[in-house]
């Protein structure tokens, strides 16, 4: 069977993700539910198709930066849109600055975001109150910004067509907003000192004026809803802001309410770290609604024990086979091994190494073809596994290697900052069996002389 190399090497990008609604991307995905303790995107989906259709719903998805996230919100969006929803999935990081942001900054990206949305769908809004609410935040802004309408160029001030184009003007303008204040933090405060007060204002217009009279329009063209996914979130800064709160805690706790009070279905992506904060339960209260957050863990490589778990493993193997042979049977894919790898052993020492980590795996073989053309030989393969070790044990600092011991001694993580930190790092991984979920250290990490030497002085 002939391999499209070319095709391979950029199918295991680590930084791409797959778009399952893409015929091309389809092929590769691999669906690793019944070993992550449960069908999570399943359980989001229904959330939003059987049990409330008819009334917003608020539901947060978090997980490890890097562990399937996005593909899986992919394949939420691409059913969802199947059984009749309009779906409007984005990025927050094309929009937000994760290390700064705001409950204003979120909602004025799902105004965007929506808006264009429909626009690519011929839908026109007229939301008359938001269109002069930003007429009012460029006077503040006072920053002399183009903005073209039908072929026009105007300074400062908007005057976009108010016949059959507002919807294009108002989008465009946002789009100016956000491209200004991304760039500027002093344009953002300067912003926010306005905005701030009138969140509830916002929120209303958003609500009153866009997200219900888009629903109703979506509902006359036969759509059941409208959803929205917001995705990266997870990547939101762990620092302190002005208030003395850490800002996940105060744009998702504080502020949940109102980031739940927006009249559509919502997913929210959300930092791991917060399930396991002394504020968790009412995280789940404030912006879940009284529904716990689903969380995504890592692909199991061992089980509790050490022992290893054949059906994980066995999805991983197909995972990266589903990269190099992506048209054939999962049983036909198996048997060209050594058409990628020198030996099946190669191809299992990878699995292993990666922890379950997609992302992580992905980069590990990314690295592999940079040196050299399948098969991919055990010893570039080790090579780029000590590279990634090598990397990550040098931002281990001692108290942190305390806590991994810890870790790899008791399977669990508490609510501690410091344990916080070893999961955001990817010090830590979270995994999930019959008996509930349970946590392993970095693979990478076990492979280090400080580890192996700590193992044998409490063996």
């Amino acid at each position: 069977m002939f391999m499209d190399l070319q095709r391979f090497f950029n199918s295991c990008n680590p930084s791409s993700t797959l778009v399952l609604s893409n015929p091309e991307d389809k092929p590769y995905y691999i669906d690793f539910a019944s070993v992550r303790g449960g069908k999570i995107i399943e359980a989001l989906k229904r959330t939003i198709t059987r049990l409330t259709p008819n009334q917003p719903t608020c539901q947060l998805f978090t997980g490890h930066i890097g562990c399937g996230k996005s593909t899986e919100l992919s394949r939420l969006k691409t059913e969802l849109e199947e059984e009749g929803f309009h779906t409007v999935y984005f990025e927050s990081t094309e929009d937000l600055d994760e290390t700064d942001l705001d409950v204003t900054d979120i909602m004025l990206a799902i105004a965007r975001q929506v808006l264009a949305s429909l626009q690519s769908s011929q839908i026109g809004l007229n939301p008359q109150g938001f269109k002069a609410f930003l007429s009012s935040m460029w006077e503040i802004l006072q920053t002399p910004v183009e903005v073209s309408v039908e072929g026009q160029i105007f300074g400062n001030k908007i005057k976009g067509s108010t016949e059959g184009n507002l919807e294009f003007s108002l989008l465009g303008d946002l789009a100016k907003i956000t491209a200004k204040t991304k760039d500027s933090p002093d344009l953002r405060r300067k912003l926010r000192q306005h905005l701030e007060p009138q969140t509830n204002k916002i929120l209303q217009l958003l609500n009153d004026e866009i997200l219900k009279e888009a629903t109703n329009l979506l509902k006359q063209r036969g759509k059941k809803g409208l959803v929205v996914i917001i995705d990266n979130l997870d990547r939101v800064e762990n620092r302190r802001t002005a208030s003395g709160k850490m800002l996940p805690e105060y744009l998702f706790i504080d502020r949940g309410e109102q980031l739940r009070k927006l009249k559509c279905h919502l997913v929210y992506t959300i930092p791991l770290a917060l399930i396991f904060s002394n504020d968790g339960e009412t995280l789940k209260n404030r912006l879940g609604g009284g529904i716990n957050p689903k969380v995504l863990p890592m692909v199991p490589v061992q089980y509790r024990d050490g022992s290893e778990h054949r059906e994980g493993m066995a999805l991983l193997r197909q995972m990266v086979m589903a990269r190099a042979f992506p048209e054939l049977p999962e049983i036909e894919r198996l048997k060209l091994i050594t058409e990628v790898f020198d030996t099946p052993e190669t191809l299992n020492r990878l699995c292993c190494a990666s922890g379950g980590h997609a992302r992580e795996l992905l980069g590990i073989l990314h690295r592999c073809l940079q040196e050299e053309d399948p098969p991919i030989t055990k010893t570039v393969l080790e090579t780029a596994i000590r590279e990634n070790r090598d990397r990550l044990s040098l931002s281990v600092d001692n108290q942190e290697w305390e806590l991994i011991f810890q870790v790899a001694r008791d399977q669990q993580v508490r609510g501690d900052g410091e344990y916080q930190a070893l999961l955001r790092s990817l010090f830590v991984f979270e995994y999930c069996d019959n008996k509930g979920k349970w946590f392993g250290i970095n693979p990478l990490l076990a492979e280090t002389e400080k580890f192996k030497l700590w193992q044998q002085q409490n063996s």
